[in-house]
């Protein structure tokens, strides 16, 4: 099977992370919103914030559709995750804590710089 560079752009493209929560967005946008304010947790957690940020949305048919979601990113490699007691726990891989090394640039490889 031969993959267009559109289609495989289409099918892997960067995740979109809304800045917001609207309520006219797509339940996909929401649930990666809702991941991005909590920062790492598992489907339970993520199903609480939602909950939170938009009262009834908890239903096991959401539930379900955020399993899919989430695992269909994870597969994809949008998002980073963990086993954790049975439960996967998935986080964005954001950069939580500056990096407070040094570079010595007289330990770098010549024609590097």
């Amino acid at each position: 099977m031969t993959v267009s560079d559109q289609s495989f752009r289409d099918e892997f493209k960067p995740l979109y992370i809304p800045s917001s929560f609207h309520q006219e967005d797509t339940q996909e946008n929401k649930i990666v919103f809702a991941l991005a304010q909590i920062g790492d947790g598992d489907t339970d957690e993520i199903a609480s914030k939602l909950e939170e940020l938009e009262p009834g949305s908890s239903t096991p048919e959401m539930t379900a559709f955020m399993e899919a979601v989430l695992s269909g990113l994870f597969n994809k490699g949008l998002l980073k995750g963990v086993e954790q007691n049975g439960k996967m726990r998935y986080n964005l891989s954001k950069i939580t804590k500056a990096n407070d090394g040094e570079i010595n640039p007289d330990l770098l490889t010549p024609g590097l710089d």
